[in-house]
């Protein structure tokens, strides 16, 4: 089974990966503070109360995200809000 922390890196890289994707402009405000505070989580040991927050965050974030332009960016998208859930479901064992 995965870690919290490996999913978090994935998640952070899913979305480092919409960088260089034709995004649309408010989609990628949006994406491009869930990437800062996933790479929070990714780069760092902080508890899982802060994990808990900052995913929280990004799951947030991301859900604001309506339109992104590019396939390819989008399902990086996608992915990354399934990782964020994923990480949350596994919080609250």
């Amino acid at each position: 089974m995965t870690d919290v922390s490996e999913l978090a890196a994935d998640l952070h890289e899913q979305l480092r990966a919409t960088e260089q994707r034709p995004v649309d402009r408010t989609a990628s405000r949006w994406i491009g503070e869930a990437q800062a505070v996933a790479a929070d989580v990714a780069e760092g040991d902080p508890p899982e109360s802060v994990v808990r927050e900052r995913i929280g965050h990004v799951d947030r974030l991301l859900s604001e995200v309506e339109t992104v332009g590019d396939e390819q960016a989008k399902a990086h998208v996608e992915r990354a809000d399934e990782l964020a859930d994923e990480i949350l479901d596994r919080l609250e064992m």
